[in-house]
């Protein structure tokens, strides 16, 4: 006869198996809708306005149009309570928001920075609100499928697919931009999110054991159950951890674009070379990050993959210090911007991991929510100082200053991730 824990690895999927699973394409579509919305803000929308003649102090100033993302744990109960056209909690909403996001993206283009800022800030801040409203249930959805062992492979997979969604605004609306007109360049690139729409009307809504009976109970039992489970001052530590953790890496890359064109290099340049080199780097970091999570665990991972993150983007600075008009030279802009998404891709997967395992399955939307709006702190309110910072410091010393402000992040991990442990030494 054939022992239970024989019979246990017989009936254990593969790793191929887990990976082109219905779970993980799902991941992977979904990823992309999630990130590509963020990054036409974070890259179409400043290239726009560095072609149209916008001062960078604005440029950077426009970070805060990403609000949304660090206030929306405010709306996340409402949406973890009310479903829309009885199809569901998740199906519901992400049906609406993405078609929103379609409509507002493609409206963009036709708007003229030149003429009414205030009006483009507008449209920008309703693009943010519907993009994290996305995010809510996306991560709500994603949570409530995973089981907890897929959980850093899904999660690696759904940043993969994030990071690859940049290739659109980043790269191929880039390129484009230099053909055709602003408001084509949007429409085309609204239309991106037009298969995870379409997944959308075809996803089954999944079964959780807990649904909040009331708005009261959606609003209050996500907040009190985390500060119960954790301890206050662990939780304290754990938000302070999410904020710091990837402060750095999100500083450095918040006028990635204005820098790339300050170094001399045209807009196909940056589409083709710059972007597709942080791509491929960036696909590499997440897949890696999430095999090698499967044996290490999360822990070990934000480690590791947190000094990578922190030690790229030392690779900046070199690329400042080269020079500008162009005499980096296009292979040290590609090593630079390889080694740095690699990093990247590296350091968010186990950083979106741990940010699930941290969350009760019964109140997913609104914990995960709270979580990923505190680690969007930096991308809004710190980063609309990059501007001031490089105008008063220069490239070179901005990019060291980002460097040093990983360190404290790396420094919480002793508490909340401690090497050898399972989770936080407050378990």
């Amino acid at each position: 006869m054939v022992s239970q824990e024989a019979a246990g690895k017989e009936n254990k999927p593969t790793l191929a198996a887990q990976i082109f699973s219905k779970n993980m394409g799902i991941c992977l579509i979904t990823g992309f809708s999630s990130g590509l919305p963020l990054f036409v803000l974070l890259n179409l929308m400043s290239a726009w306005l560095r072609k149209e003649g916008i001062d960078l102090k604005i440029i950077g100033i426009m970070s805060l149009i990403m609000i949304p993302y660090t206030w929306k744990f405010l709306w996340a109960p409402f949406l973890d309570r009310f479903t829309l056209f009885n199809l569901g909690r998740r199906r519901g909403w992400m049906l609406v928001t993405q078609l929103a996001l379609i409509v507002l993206i493609s409206s963009l283009g036709f708007l003229k920075p030149q003429h009414s800022m205030a009006l483009v800030s507008f449209g920008a801040l309703l693009v943010a609100f519907a993009s994290a409203s996305q995010d809510i249930v996306i991560d709500a959805y994603r949570r409530e499928i995973l089981p907890d062992n897929e959980l850093g492979l899904g999660n690696s997979l759904f940043v993969n697919a994030y990071r690859i969604s940049s290739l659109v605004p980043g790269g191929l609306s880039l390129i484009l931009a230099d053909i055709l007109p602003w408001h084509a360049v949007f429409t085309i690139t609204g239309c991106a999110l037009l298969p995870g729409f379409i997944l959308s009307v075809f996803l089954k809504e999944p079964m959780v054991a807990h649904t909040p009976r009331t708005l009261k109970q959606a609003v209050v039992e996500p907040f009190s159950e985390f500060i119960k489970r954790r301890g206050v001052f662990a939780a304290l530590l754990t938000v302070a951890f999410v904020f710091l953790y990837k402060i750095g890496d999100s500083m450095a890359t918040a006028l990635a674009t204005p820098f790339y064109m300050d170094m001399g290099f045209n807009l196909t340049t940056i589409g083709i070379v710059a972007k597709n080199a942080g791509l491929w780097s960036m696909v590499a970091g997440g897949l890696l990050g999430g095999v090698i999570m499967l044996k290490i665990g999360i822990n070990k991972a934000l480690w590791l993959f947190g000094i990578a993150q922190m030690v790229t983007i030392l690779g900046f600075v070199w690329l400042a210090h080269a020079g500008g008009e162009g005499k980096a030279g296009v292979w040290l802009l590609a090593l630079v911007i390889g080694a740095e998404a690699l990093g990247t891709g590296l350091g968010t997967a186990a950083f979106v991991s741990f940010i699930a395992r941290e969350t009760n399955p019964a109140y997913t939307a609104t914990q995960f929510a709270l979580l990923t709006s505190f680690s969007a702190v930096p991308r809004t309110f710190c980063n609309a100082a990059t501007g001031f910072l490089v105008e008063g410091l220069g490239w070179e010393n901005f990019f060291i200053l980002c460097t040093l402000l990983a360190i404290p992040g790396m420094l919480l991990l002793f508490k909340v991730a401690p090497w050898n442990g399972k989770g936080s030494v407050f378990e």
